[in-house]
């Protein structure tokens, strides 16, 4: 059937030489026992399309500490196929909160709101809680607006909150703005 890879890029190298690589990065949320083969079909399929050089990397954002799939093969007759591919585990990061918490890279705001997420399944004021501390980093990294409306859309559809928990958090982000006169996200943008 049809399949979609969850991003595909296209990168130059520093080193000056002209080449292309293509990065496949695959998302998964959940354990899955086709996923290996689907990172190798991913791949020879992209391979096959470009005729380039394919980096496929695995990122697996799910609670279960020995899922941690990295290669598909098998051999026949003499004959063999195999692909391994690089994992990062999220999960893992949750012993390195200190780390995620110090770092200016916008995505450890991304990783601790998925943990965060995963953490708070039965807890939605505690959620609603580090939602808007995540969204708070966001306004205090000083980055563009453009990129903390992606980033805070992310955050928002990762960390669901019910109407009457959202409402007093959009109260909450209301108050800061005004606080801080630093809109980034507009009334209709809230609403949206």
């Amino acid at each position: 059937g049809r399949r979609r890879v969850d991003k595909l890029v296209k990168v130059w190298r520093l080193d000056g030489e002209e080449a292309w690589v293509l990065v496949h990065v695959e998302v998964q949320s959940q354990p899955d026992v086709d996923f290996a083969e689907r990172m190798y079909i991913y791949n020879y399929r992209i391979f096959d399309r470009y005729r380039r050089q394919v980096v496929s990397l695995a990122v697996l954002g799910d609670t279960s500490p020995t899922w941690r799939p990295d290669r598909f093969g098998y051999d026949l007759w003499n004959c063999q196929v195999a692909i391994r591919f690089p994992v990062v585990k999220l999960s893992d990061y949750r012993e390195r909160w200190a780390t995620l918490e110090a770092s200016t890279n916008p995505f450890a705001i991304v990783v601790m709101a998925h943990l965060k997420t995963q953490e708070t399944q039965g807890d939605l004021a505690d959620r609603k809680r580090w939602k808007w501390s995540f969204t708070r980093r966001l306004y205090d990294m000083g980055l563009d607006r453009a990129r903390v409306i992606r980033l805070y859309r992310f955050i928002d559809w990762l960390m669901w909150l019910p109407r009457a928990l959202q409402a007093a958090y959009w109260q909450e982000v209301t108050m800061y703005e005004q606080e801080q006169a630093t809109p980034f996200i507009s009334y209709a943008e809230q609403i949206g």
